[in-house]
């Protein structure tokens, strides 16, 4: 058998581990951060799963100075301080590698790119194949015909295995070990490597191609042009050492013996605790789970054994079990009610099928007689518009549940609903669940508004902890200690094989049912004190539950589209699409796939050698980004046309070809889903269709709202826009003199900016200055710096740092709040709207500069935007009101930013007009500075706005 060792950079692959969660880390129920750590414990057993690995090892840099930084001090001097989130999550990795009984390899005064290179080099001549897990570009200097590089997945991709091949056309060389020359050559910004100014990866390439090594350059640097002669002269030393500290030392006294680095059996009962204390439920049962050996043909069969010789018993399936006083929340049958405490006991519990008219009978007799009931629906369909009723759930004691199914036949399933209509309408009975908005839909398809005070569990979590995710089964695992019965265990996974709850045995559905509507219960439990501690009670009490009513509605009658537009206006961008394409490939008199963004870059920057000022991706292709090919526009025409082709092909395939079809054919509308408990801000979002990201600002984006229109002839729509809504509350929130007097006195705010910073008269104030103080209104209120707004506006870094100076001069009040709001935030770790929304800030405080400076950016934008998703959710709570006690034909039908949009009678247009603006207006009633609402009515969404 062919021998295997895999040697883990331990560093690299934490910090890939911790960053893959990006803004939403994963934390347990005690608020720490688990994300590095559960990324690394999934990236090792998926390692140890799917490779037949014989032999493993890992090694971590060690704190202190290596002898790069002897040779030169200012080694890796520009890199941030190690996350606070990482360094807790470091020994508890190390105690989970110890587990595994899987050896860790340092050296003082060594990196660990240095201990592995010494590991490869010598396991190669023991005979074995190498792997080098890491992400890192320097292992590339490694790689033989023996020793590979192994660079984890991310984002959805596929793992990459790195032979010499790979090695040398990433870097566009002729041998490995040019790659220390390259890097010697062009410097490492990272590791803060200086190599010979000038030279960047292309002019390496080339240099190297020609004179082969670092050395080859400097002697021949006499052949050389212009300032690369210079540069490769007066800094011919430094990059001598640059190649040196580029350099990965195989030669580290260490000692490769075989026998150590063997895939041994791991500890159990240390996995077991550690696992518990992290509150790792579901790897739990994926790597300590029930599975016997034969089933996970990829994993070693000794790795199931007990790493001990203490008493062993067997389980039901043949494993070993064993002797200890270890709970774990995997239980024996997968579709069986699994409630479990804190310690993760199987607790008793009740569950009952209702399944005839006497049973029925008695559940209704006691549901009446409580002060809440957490119900549930099951359904064949997520979207509630399309899906049709399987049964009904309730639970009003924790540990005990009831299950209700109804056939198939609407009518019949709808005269079941009708009997329990009073327990869903009865207002004084609290209704508790997760996302009720998907329940109340469905039940308006039968006949049912659901009244009453309501209890929504994704909502409380929603408030009290605003980054994380709010599912039901995520809350369960890390608030109750147990991991419900998973859906997909019932109906399998997503694809043509993929069951419906109606598919599934009615016993297992009866478990599965009522599981959730006690589970909920039982959250609603651990939630409503917890709203309380944290001052979040009246926001959702009279902010967010009030929505779910408004929301249920709103997507219950959803908006007419006009498919037959879209289809002609989808011809006409074709037309559009096939001549930019044809303009883009004379322009660049070569034949390519303008839709490739590697094509692109390789015409843009090989073929036409447009000058490449940006960093390669990690495949080694250029990047053709928004940001770059916008850069490049203002003097390429061809990247513009590349970035309007890419616009017009995303407008037509997400929104012109793809609407028609989200037409639901029970009322010839579409429904888009606004979800409630996403943004961490307030703001409301919304998917199939997202709304909120129709290009507006483009003539071709604007065009499809004008397939939005009413109902029918009596009806057409109402569109009120907010003005400026954010710049107000800046204003109202910073209590800036200036720009509360901008907006008092009635004049327009940019035009006000534009006088104050350039110091010219209102009535002087060029077009041009308008433009710049409106991107500087919107911009450096959102924390942009000098180099971001020099971007923006096309001018010099020095000018943008003036006109930022100069703007906080004019607006010193707008200064002293953003100063202050960190200065608070970092004394009570958190932030606030002014009607009590909070946004809680875990990295204000942070060692790190990048973590938290965005912190800091949170700090200051959270207030002004989570305010202005208070004020329109207050607003819509209101009309929507309106509307119900008036007994209206009008209808709200959507949502998009600071914009509401009505489905308006032409009868009640006069009327409502002014409630809408004057509810808008005065949503929060006591700020000073008055909002304005634009008002519009027509045809279509266009005409309108």
């Amino acid at each position: 058998m062919e021998k295997t060792l895999y040697l883990l950079d331990g560093h690299a692959l934490v910090y890939r581990a911790h960053y893959s969660f990006g803004n939403r880390p994963l934390l347990n129920s005690k608020g720490q951060n688990v994300s590095a750590v559960n990324g690394f414990v999934r990236m090792l057993w998926e390692l140890i799963q799917s490779k037949r690995a014989t032999h493993i090892g890992v090694s971590f840099d060690l704190s202190g100075g290596t002898f790069r930084n002897e040779m030169f001090p200012a080694y890796k001097a520009n890199r941030d301080a190690q996350p606070e989130d990482i360094t807790w999550a470091l020994p508890r990795i190390f105690d989970i590698i110890q587990a595994f009984n899987i050896p860790i390899v340092t050296k003082p005064g060594f990196e660990a790119d240095d201990v592995i290179g010494t590991l490869a080099k010598k396991a190669e001549k023991a005979g074995f194949k190498v792997y080098m897990m890491t992400p890192d570009k320097d292992y590339m200097q490694l790689v033989s015909e023996n020793i590979f590089q192994y660079k984890p997945a991310r984002s959805g991709g596929e793992v990459e295995i790195l032979g010499e091949a790979e090695v040398l056309a990433t870097w566009g060389i002729q041998r490995v070990d040019q790659v220390i020359d390259f890097l010697g050559l062009q410097g490492d910004s990272v590791d803060n490597i200086p190599g010979i100014p000038g030279i960047g990866p292309k002019s390496a390439q080339i240099l190297l191609e020609k004179y082969s090594t670092m050395e080859g350059v400097i002697t021949n640097a006499h052949e050389l042009k212009g300032k690369q002669q210079e540069n490769v002269r007066n800094f011919a030393e430094q990059g001598l050492l640059s190649k040196v500290l580029a350099t990965i030392d195989i030669n580290v006294p260490v000692e490769f013996n075989e026998e150590d680095y063997i895939l041994k059996p791991y500890n159990r009962m240390q996995l077991t605790e550690l696992f518990r204390e992290l509150e790792f439920r579901t790897l739990a049962n994926s790597i300590l789970g029930s599975a016997t050996p034969s089933e996970r043909p990829n994993v070693p069969a000794d790795m199931m054994k007990p790493a001990h010789d203490g008493p062993v018993q067997m389980d039901l399936f043949g494993n070993v079990v064993e002797m200890a006083p270890v709970k774990t929340s995997v239980f024996e049958e997968p579709i069986k009610a699994r409630i479990a405490d804190k310690n993760i006991d199987n607790t008793p519990h009740e569950y009952h099928l209702i399944d005839d008219a006497e049973k029925r009978k008695t559940l209704i007799q006691l549901l009446e007689k409580q002060a809440f009931v957490s119900f549930d629906t099951e359904t064949t369909n997520i979207d509630a518009n399309e899906a049709e009723l399987v049964g009904l759930s309730f639970s009003v004691a924790e540990h005990k549940g009831y299950y209700v199914p109804v056939p198939a036949d609407y009518e019949a399933a709808k005269a079941i609903v009708a009997e329990f209509k009073g327990i869903y309408e009865n207002k004084d009975i609290e209704k508790i669940g997760q996302n009720l908005k998907y329940d109340m839909i469905l039940l308006k398809w039968y006949g049912v508004e659901v009244q009453g005070a309501l209890f929504d569990t994704m909502l409380a979590h929603y408030l009290i902890e605003p980054e994380l995710r709010h599912g039901m089964d995520y809350m369960s695992e890390t608030m109750l200690g147990y991991a419900p019965v998973s859906i997909k265990e019932l109906i399998g996974a997503n694809g043509k094989n993929q069951l419906t709850m109606r598919d599934v045995a009615i016993e297992k559905v009866c478990e599965y049912a009522a599981e959730d509507a006690d589970v909920t219960l039982r959250l609603r439990n651990v939630l409503a004190p917890k709203l309380l501690e944290q001052d979040a009670e009246k926001m959702f009490r009279e902010i967010e539950v009030p929505l779910v009513h408004v929301l249920t509605d709103l997507e219950y009658e959803g908006i007419r589209i006009n498919p037959g537009f879209l289809e002609d206006y989808s011809v006409e961008l074709e037309k559009q699409i096939v001549t930019l394409e044809k303009n883009i490939k004379t322009t660049a008199g070569v034949n390519f796939n303008v839709a490739s963004p590697k094509q692109v870059g390789d015409i843009l920057f090989e073929t036409m050698k447009i000058p490449y000022k940006g960093k390669k991706l990690k495949s080694g292709q250029y990047s053709t980004d928004e940001e770059t090919m916008s850069e490049l526009s203002a003097d390429y025409p061809i990247a513009a046309m590349i970035l309007e082709h890419r616009g017009l092909s995303k407008l037509k395939s997400t929104y012109v070809d793809a609407l028609p079809k989200m037409i639901n054919p029970k009322t010839g509308r579409i429904h888009s889903s606004f979800n409630q408990a996403l943004t961490a801000t307030g703001r409301l979002s919304s998917n199939n269709p997202n709304l909120q990201n129709i290009p507006i600002k483009t003539p071709q984006g604007s065009e499809v709202r004008k397939a939005f229109i009413p109902r029918n002839e009596d009806y057409l729509l109402l569109s009120a826009d907010y003005s400026q809504v954010e710049l107000r509350l800046i204003a109202e929130i910073s209590d800036d003199a200036t720009m509360l007097e901008a907006f008092v006195s009635g004049n327009d705010f940019h035009r006000a900016t534009a006088a104050k910073v350039y110091g010219v008269d209102l009535d002087s104030v060029t077009p041009e200055q308008r433009r710049n103080a409106k991107t500087v209104n919107f911009s450096i209120t959102y924390g942009a710096g000098s180099t971001n707004l020099s971007k923006q506006l096309g001018i010099p870094r020095g000018e943008a740092k003036s006109l930022i100076e100069n703007y906080f001069v004019q607006f010193a009040g707008l200064k002293r709040y953003m100063e202050k709001t960190v200065e608070t935030a970092r004394t009570q770790g958190y932030v606030s709207t002014l009607l009590g929304r909070r946004r809680y800030l875990r990295d204000i405080d942070s060692r790190n500069s990048l973590a938290r400076s965005n912190a800091e950016r949170v700090a200051i934008n959270s207030p002004i935007q989570g305010t202005a998703a208070d004020l329109i959710k207050i607003a819509m709570i209101n009309i929507h009101k309106v509307l119900k006690d008036g007994n209206y034909r009008s209808k709200l039908v959507l949502q998009v930013h600071d914009e509401l949009v009505f489905d308006i009678h032409k009868d009640e247009l006069e009327t409502l007009k002014p409630i809408i603006e004057s509810c808008m207006k005065n949503a929060i009633p006591s700020l000073r500075v008055p909002l304005e609402v634009g008002i519009g009515v027509g045809q279509n969404w266009l005409e309108a706005h």
